[in-house]
């Protein structure tokens, strides 16, 4: 309410007590019936209550806002920052959510290094200590130089500033009169009774503003000197309350009130010190900030203290591995990374690195959490699927050869990283070696919805089309999957198939696990991944991946070298690694050993410095045989098997035994005449396996001959049928192709 409206209410109120005065002296007695005596006492009793009544306007018009209490106060403080803290209670980021003002958490006095109070004090309000809220010996000399006409001095205590901030009607633009002033004082007379010194000093120093947006002595020293309130020294203190009766004050002029402030001491460092506290290369820099992007995941209320299940210094030595392996790289060769430690028997999440910066073009951008093609990483759980079912051991044999699949889009062609086929191997070779050819063959076996299924049941929530959508590239980590996906599916591995969602905060549920893989195969599986001479002739016998001690391990890379992975566990912890680009750009002469693999080893070795990991113990309903492989595909060497499923000899089915079939063409397959290229360089090879010496083939009508001469063939445009037919003239395969 204004001046102007206070002064018609409170006309109004006097005009209604004046009222009720003569009301009451006409009532008074019989004494009061003479005229003349009558008059007097009548101005005399009138004048008294039109005094009562200007005291009691002048008592409304200057009646000042309530006081809130101390408690309150501190209680209502709300922060422009929100915290993140690690499982131990150790600060490891923070991010700003309200961007209106910049305040960080109430300081107590105790935590403000003591050279500011005292600066304070003696700057603005040295009889602090003495009064009880009202200096009345500067309120008179402020008093005395105004009637003088002379340039009038502040008069207001930190206790009448302190009210001000608690009421801003009282500190309002334009409220100078002397209404305004009484109303500050009796403010200030208030908030003296109901607080202590300490407590007011205290409030003063957490609700000034300092310096543009900070407000309070926490933010101002962190933003203007790098320091937090208790390390300010003597001259941090005089530059800052300098700066208190103009925030916006220039450099020149800070330095100049606080060398006044010195009294005497040499002041040849204020001016230098003022431009370096007002620089704009001034930062705030809030925390150690160590989970950049986790805090921005989880931080989203002003005053929010999460306390995370990270270990700040397992964060650490994620943070290290990745810088180092990013930087060895070069900006040129990949620019980003991210890192996950799972700890295995709890599901807490001990280390979260959503990425360095360094080169990165988006280091906004959480590479923990992005979803990317998963390349090799899902073969895993397609063999452990395969083995539960019974459809493979460990030790079976699969064709590592060229394949051509006919799906609704085209044919799939699978084919090795390395360009090259490696014929019969066994399936501890091919995932320990990450074949693809021998992958894509066990899903033929499992079923792609089946697999589908296996991996949304293993938390890999990004995997919401049928199997249809994905076809038989799921094999080979088609579908795109996050890095904390990718860590906690493989800590189901380490525990013996059973799968449970992983913990970020200390708040978070502990659901009970869930079986998915059997024991019994999730320990087959890892038991190969953890094998380096299975893995020897891909990846050598001394590569990242391996580990002075027990470690499953498995890479993957992405179809045009987008991403590269690579996840593993120990007997405690997993450990997955993500390097690439996040805007998904391909990488250059980057692979699973040279990309992800290094920052995975270098994880693994630091957390078991102390205590190297121990293989897991064999789970009941696993037998252990002495195998060999007949025309020695495979060294001799112990396998295991799910119980009753062990052998001791090891072959593959003769080529006499296998029904002779068409390998190429593939039925429903397109094939195009390139008018570029002379039409006598153009043929197509038509290839058939199985024992078909005695098999003829016929193209449409025409008989091409023997089976096994492999012809060429150049059929015009059209539709056309191939056949292969025995010695009785029965077919026994056909394919159907179409020439254009």
């Amino acid at each position: 309410m204004g001046v102007e409206a206070r002064l018609r209410a409170a006309w109004i109120w006097a005009r209604r007590v004046e009222a009720r005065v003569d009301d009451m002296i006409a009532r008074a007695g019989g004494w009061l019936l003479d005229h003349r005596p009558r008059t007097r006492r009548h101005w005399l009793l009138t004048g008294l209550g039109a005094l009562f009544v200007a005291a009691l306007t002048l008592n409304f018009l200057t009646m000042p806002p309530p006081m809130p209490d101390y408690a309150s106060v501190r209680a209502a403080w709300q922060p422009s920052e929100a915290w993140l803290y690690d499982r131990n209670g150790v600060l490891i980021d923070s991010s700003r959510v309200d961007f209106a003002r910049r305040r960080l958490g109430w300081t107590p006095l105790d935590k403000i290094a003591p050279p500011v109070a005292e600066a304070l004090v003696a700057a603005e309000d040295h009889r602090f200590y003495a009064h009880g809220g009202v200096d009345w010996l500067a309120t008179l000399a402020a008093l005395r130089d105004r009637l003088e006409g002379k340039p009038s001095r502040g008069a207001s205590t930190l206790s009448m500033q302190v009210a001000g901030f608690l009421a801003p009607d009282l500190a309002k633009p334009g409220a100078r009169g002397w209404l305004d002033k009484i109303r500050q004082i009796r403010a200030g007379l208030s908030l003296e009774g109901a607080w202590s010194k300490p407590h007011i000093l205290e409030a003063y120093l957490n609700l000034a503003g300092y310096r543009g947006e900070a407000q309070g002595i926490g933010a101002a020293a962190l933003g203007l000197f790098g320091k937090t309130p208790d390390a300010l020294s003597r001259d941090d203190a005089l530059l800052l309350v300098a700066l208190l009766p103009d925030p916006q004050a220039s450099a020149a002029t800070v330095a100049r009130r606080a060398c006044a402030m010195a009294r005497g001491t040499n002041c040849a460092g204020f001016e230098s010190a003022a431009y370096s506290m007002l620089g704009p290369t001034r930062s705030l820099q809030l925390d150690p900030g160590l989970a950049p992007h986790l805090a921005q995941r989880l931080l989203t209320k002003p005053g929010l203290r999460i306390t995370t299940t990270l270990d700040i210094n397992i964060q650490r030595i994620a943070i290290a591995a990745l810088k180092r392996q990013l930087e060895g790289l070069g900006g040129s060769r990949a620019r980003d990374g991210a890192v996950v430690v799972l700890d295995n028997a709890s599901g807490d999440v001990l280390a979260y690195v959503g990425g360095i910066g360094g080169n990165s073009t988006a280091p906004a951008v959480d590479g923990a959490s992005a979803y990317r093609q998963a390349g090799s990483t899902l073969k895993p759980f397609l063999y452990a699927q395969a083995i539960e079912k019974g459809y493979l051991t460990a030790a079976s044999i699969l064709d590592d050869s060229p394949v051509q699949l006919d799906t609704a889009s085209g044919l799939y062609v699978p084919q090795n990283y390395d360009k090259g086929f490696k014929g019969l191997v066994s399936v501890r070779s091919a995932l320990a070696g990450s074949l693809n050819v021998p992958a894509v063959r066990t899903l033929l076996l499992v079923g792609v919805d089946a697999f589908r299924d296996r991996l949304w049941d293993t938390g890999y929530q990004g995997l919401v089309e049928d199997g249809d959508y994905y076809g038989y590239s799921l094999a080979l980590g088609s579908a795109e999957v996050t890095l904390l996906e990718q860590a906690d599916a493989y800590r189901s591995l380490a525990n013996g198939g059973r799968w449970a969602p992983w913990r970020l905060t200390v708040a978070d549920p502990r659901p009970e696990p869930r079986p998915v893989t059997t024991p019994q195969a999730a320990w087959i599986v890892a038991n190969m991944m953890a094998d380096p001479n299975a893995r020897a002739v891909t990846f050598g016998l001394d590569s990242s991946l391996r580990l002075p001690f027990w470690a499953a391990v498995k890479t993957g890379t992405s179809k045009a070298m987008r991403d590269n992975w690579c996840v593993g566990f120990s007997d405690r912890y997993t450990v997955a690694v993500w390097v690439g680009n996040v805007e998904g750009d391909a990488m250059r002469a980057v692979s699973g050993t040279s990309g992800a693999a290094p920052v995975w080893r270098d994880v693994m070795l630091a957390l078991h410095a102390d205590q190297p990991s121990r293989a897991p113990a064999m789970p009941p309903g696993i037998e252990e045989w002495t195998i060999a492989y007949a025309g020695n595909i495979e060294q001799p060497r112990r396998e295991y098997f799910l119980k009753g499923t062990g052998m001791t000899l090891v072959a593959s089915a003769p080529p006499e035994a296998r029904r002779p079939r068409i390998t190429n063409p593939v039925s429903g397959s397109i094939y195009a005449i390139d008018p570029d290229i002379p039409i006598d360089r153009q043929r197509l090879a038509v290839a058939v396996t199985g024992d078909a010496m005695t098999h003829r083939l016929l193209l449409d009508k025409q008989d091409l001959g023997d089976a096994g001469a492999a012809p060429l063939i150049l059929p015009g445009p059209g539709r056309h049928r191939l056949a292969l037919l025995d010695l009785s003239g029965k077919v026994v395969d056909q394919v159907v192709f179409t020439m254009r």
